[in-house]
């Protein structure tokens, strides 16, 4: 089976699966990267050099030539890619598709009255409802949002981004957690990443050093990231008076910030609606953190259950976050249950490899005409969430 993924470049999100996928039986991958990384991402750590990667190649390089792998192959998983001119013959053909996507409405689920937006929308989606096109939902909402321009009706699948999963023994990581280099200084280890910017609130952050030294709990706060933001935080963590608890760093490696996260007994995600996935998640979730999320976030209504294996907060409530803060910083056994059930969600079902098998499947079954069912996990049918109502008020979070 021919399958080639195309999307706007290659990153450390999509290489895991991309290595699983390639090296599934009877399967030959192709990634077709559109255009050149962005400055600020390759400042973050994230560049990476297609050449390294045999399954790679660059359209800008050979675009005949990839052109006619995305209008002939078996299967085209299509994302991350803003100008439809390169798939719509394939679409018009009507090969099988599986469109990658992310939130449409992630600006509020308002938009999608404006009517240049619905001609669009009509044109790269509801055209197509009836043909062999799928929605690979890459984020709890992402149903929701192509539901309401009754796309892809009965074929949304739950998808992800699935960055490398390390092994560990989880139980030795969680009793190592919270340590300086003597044992008797024990404290509480916070972390947050990310850029810097208003949506994805690190101030939150600054907010939880201010509640836990309010509180005398001995702690120390790690954040990492660069942006607009970060001269304000700075000056906020020393009028509060926190600023030796925390540790500011600038952009540090994919693989730098997971040796923080091993490290980390409580991890932040205080991103709102706008973040459409948040492999984070994945990260600390896999490095055993106790994660403190909100519910805006498209992983975090496809991964955490709340007080299961994360806890959840309802989308910008800072004071359900700061609650929920408190709680985890008095109460140790909670965090290493949390930190244990979150590295199993990762381990067993949210990962590279059971994504890649599943993909497999599902795409042999697509070209027999027939549709593999999953309980949940990956490719499982996309559940309709409002974002409106919120994840708290939802069936899923009800019947936890």
């Amino acid at each position: 089976m021919k399958v080639v993924f195309v999307s706007n470049y290659l990153n450390h999100h999509q290489i895991p699966f991309c290595n699983a996928l390639s090296k599934q039986k009877d399967i030959d991958l192709t990634f077709i990267q559109m255009e050149m990384m962005e400055r600020e991402r390759v400042s973050m750590g994230w560049a990476i050099d297609i050449k390294d990667y045999d399954y790679a190649r660059g359209y800008y390089d050979d675009p005949v030539d990839c052109q006619k792998l995305i209008d002939k192959s078996d299967i085209v998983i299509w994302g991350g890619v803003e100008d439809e001119k390169y798939i719509k013959p394939r679409l018009d053909s009507g090969k099988i598709t599986l469109r990658y996507s992310e939130r449409i409405y992630k600006e509020g689920q308002w938009k999608f009255i404006t009517p240049r937006g619905l001609i669009k929308k009509y044109h790269d989606h509801v055209k197509y409802r009836k043909s062999k096109v799928y929605l690979m939902c890459a984020g709890g909402y992402v149903a929701s949002d192509f539901n309401l321009i009754h796309a892809y009706p009965g074929k949304m699948f739950n998808w992800g981004y699935f960055p490398k999963i390390d092994s560990y023994d989880i139980d030795n990581l969680i009793a190592s957690k919270g340590y300086s280099e003597k044992d008797e200084d024990k404290k509480l280890e916070l972390m947050w990443s990310g850029r810097m910017i208003n949506w994805k609130h690190p101030d939150y952050a600054v907010e939880a050093a201010r509640l836990l030294m309010a509180h005398n709990i001995d702690f120390h706060m790690t954040i990492i990231g660069e942006g607009p933001l970060r001269e304000r935080l700075e000056a906020t963590a020393e009028a509060y008076g926190v600023t030796d608890k925390i540790t500011f760093m600038g952009f540090r490696t994919p693989e730098k910030v997971r040796e923080y996260m091993q490290q980390a007994d409580i991890y932040m995600l205080t991103s709102d609606q706008k973040e459409g996935w948040g492999a984070v998640l994945n990260e600390a979730m896999n490095c055993g953190c106790a994660v403190v999320c909100g519910s805006g976030s498209g992983s975090v209504v496809s991964m955490a259950l709340h007080d299961k294996n994360a806890m959840v907060y309802r989308d910008r409530d800072i004071g359900e976050f700061l609650k929920y803060i408190g709680e985890l910083a008095e109460d140790k056994e909670k965090r290493a249950k949390l930190g244990k059930e979150a590295y199993k969600t990762v381990k067993e079902v949210w990962n590279p490899e059971v994504a890649a098998e599943r993909f497999r499947d599902f795409a042999n079954e697509l070209l027999l005409g027939r549709i593999k069912e999953y309980e949940k996990g990956p490719l499982s049918r996309a559940e309709i969430i409002s974002p409106i109502r919120g994840y708290k008020y939802t069936r899923r979070w009800k019947n936890l």
